[in-house]
């Protein structure tokens, strides 16, 4: 008999939306064939490219940021804003030839000099933007002429590239950047390059987006030219699944992502709709553990919360097959992913019981959780609420009771704010942060989450020097030939001293009507493309 209830929670979703769509929403969207409406499920904290932290924000800021170079689904980098580059023998200097025909969304020329101040101000200390992590080896750019751009390096940096194709460098006005970090609200303050700018925003509600008449600079492997062929972009903001589904059902929305395994037979396959899946090229998400504190300091420890749960049943059983369990933090469709870990650990309570007896974790309190000394032994999973998607708080939540009825230890899932985790890691005082990273340079991602200076461990003292100098070595090379080894043993030793626990590997799911075409997916960020090609119409 079919299950009845995903249905039934749209019909619901349906009824509710009928009477509280936010302004700018309105009736069925694709008949015009001009607009499109989104349904996502996060808003975002910070519009501003430089300072935002969340990966579902950049899908709808990537709308109106261009970058220096894009990256290609073979891996490879294609001309955008500049047209092409010479790397220096040392590795340690780039030169770019810009394109002559770029301008802001306000009129202004991008040139050399404005891609120079961008570059600047995110390196700056001063300015406190997160995507200072991408520019760690920066030393200064140069203009020589408008159309030519010299950056200079402090040591080589293998992930340079990488970098100069993300959204978080993408550039904004040299005015625009004058406004600071006022510039996370959605305003039009928020000048860029690319093809739609800023039309209007309502809080807790929506975002809109129109159509910049000028733009004709798309990034190089484009088969589309001029002008983006919609009018209006808006995007939704409906965190709750059923809400979504129920949006794209009754023609509220036309696209949807973060679709849930329940709603899948909703779309895919079914007459009217469209169901995309993007690769996993990203990283997984992790319980990344601080090995410097409390319990997790004790490898023991960490290698029995590694072990002491069929992780591939929890996430069977929340995705319902939709997303395969992770054995990396490394996603496994990235060329650096290594593919000999496979197998190589996990579901062992057993053994994890053992490890925690030898730990001298063998009391029991009235609950069934583990104490020595009398005190129960608990690590704490904070987990920032504007970062929770797709259940993977639920997934937790199944994990921490696995972990409870096999070997008694306490996952303590805290949902907090973003303000609370970025006090913990000022103070390097975090026990295990779960999340996944975007850029799908290999070693990038791995200095982001384990090394010394990076996201997670730049305020933590007592790190592992050795891996953090792998990582060093890694991203200093710029042969594929030394470089893959080193990042295989990286990820061999972050899953081995259980530093990381890999649960599933993500990936974006689309749905939209049949009328929507040219969707697809962004290769750098491993998610939804832009608008740009996107058309609505038979």
């Amino acid at each position: 008999m079919r299950d009845l209830r995903p249905l039934a929670a749209v019909l619901i979703a349906t009824l509710l939306l009928a009477g509280c769509a936010p302004s700018g929403a309105g009736s069925p969207t694709s008949a015009s064939g001009t607009s499109l409406t989104w349904g996502v499920t996060t808003e975002p904290q910070c519009f501003d490219p430089h300072r935002s932290t969340q990966q579902n924000a950049f899908i709808i800021i990537r709308n109106y940021v261009d970058s220096l170079i894009a990256k290609k689904p073979d891996g490879t980098f294609a001309p955008w804003l500049a047209t092409r580059w010479k790397i220096s023998k040392g590795g340690t200097a780039y030169t770019f030839r810009l394109r002559d025909d770029v301008t802001f969304s306000d009129g202004t020329r991008f040139d050399a000099k404005a891609a120079k101040v961008n570059f600047d101000y995110v390196a700056d200390p001063a300015n406190a933007t997160d995507a200072a992590s991408l520019l760690v080896n920066y030393r200064r750019s140069t203009a020589p002429d408008p159309h030519t751009l010299r950056i200079e390096l402090k040591k080589p940096d293998s992930s340079l590239l990488e970098s100069l194709s993300s959204v978080k460098l993408g550039f904004l006005s040299p005015a625009s950047l004058k406004k600071g970090d006022t510039l996370c609200d959605a305003s039009r303050s928020l000048v860029g390059t690319g093809p739609f700018t800023v039309d209007g925003y309502t809080r807790g509600q929506s975002v809109r987006f129109a159509k910049n008449p000028r733009y004709d600079w798309p990034p190089g492997h484009s088969e589309h030219r001029g002008p983006a062929r919609l009018n209006t972009v808006t995007y939704r903001f409906l965190p709750e699944y059923s809400t979504r589904a129920g949006a794209l059902s009754s023609g509220q929305v036309d696209v949807i992502e973060g679709v849930q395994p329940l709603d899948v037979p909703l779309f895919k396959d079914v007459k009217g709709f469209q169901y995309l899946t993007g690769p996993s090229r990203q990283t997984s998400f992790t319980l990344n553990i601080n090995y410097t504190r409390g319990p997790g300091a004790d490898i023991r420890v960490r290698r029995a919360l590694r072990d002491g749960a069929d992780l591939d049943a929890v996430v069977r059983a929340v995705y319902r097959g939709t997303v395969p369990r992770a054995w990396s933090n490394i996603g496994p469709d990235n060329s650096d992913y290594d593919a000999s870990l496979k197998g190589s650990w996990g579901n062992d309570p057993k053994g994890a019981n053992r490890l925690l007896d030898e730990a001298g974790w063998t009391g029991r309190d009235g609950d069934g959780y583990r104490t020595k000394h009398g005190k129960r032994l608990t690590i704490e999973v904070g987990y920032p609420q504007p970062y929770v998607r797709d259940n993977r708080d639920v997934l937790i939540e199944a994990l921490q009771a696995e972990l409870r009825q096999n070997i008694g230890l306490d996952l303590d899932l805290k949902i907090n704010t973003a303000g609370e985790f970025t006090d913990q890691k000022a103070h390097g005082d975090w026990t295990i942060y779960p999340n996944t990273l975007n850029p799908l340079d290999a070693g990038m991602e791995l200095r982001q989450v384990l090394g010394s200076t990076e996201f997670l461990y730049g305020n933590v003292r007592g790190y592992d020097r050795k891996l953090d100098a792998m990582i060093n070595r890694a991203l200093a090379t710029t042969d594929l030939d030394e470089r893959r080894p080193l990042l295989a043993r990286i990820q061999r030793r972050a899953v081995d001293r259980a530093y990381i626990v890999p649960l599933f590997a993500p990936h974006y799911q689309i749905a939209a009507t049949d009328e929507v075409h040219g969707l697809g997916f962004e290769t750098q960020l491993d998610s939804p493309a832009n608008n740009y090609a996107v058309r609505v119409g038979r």
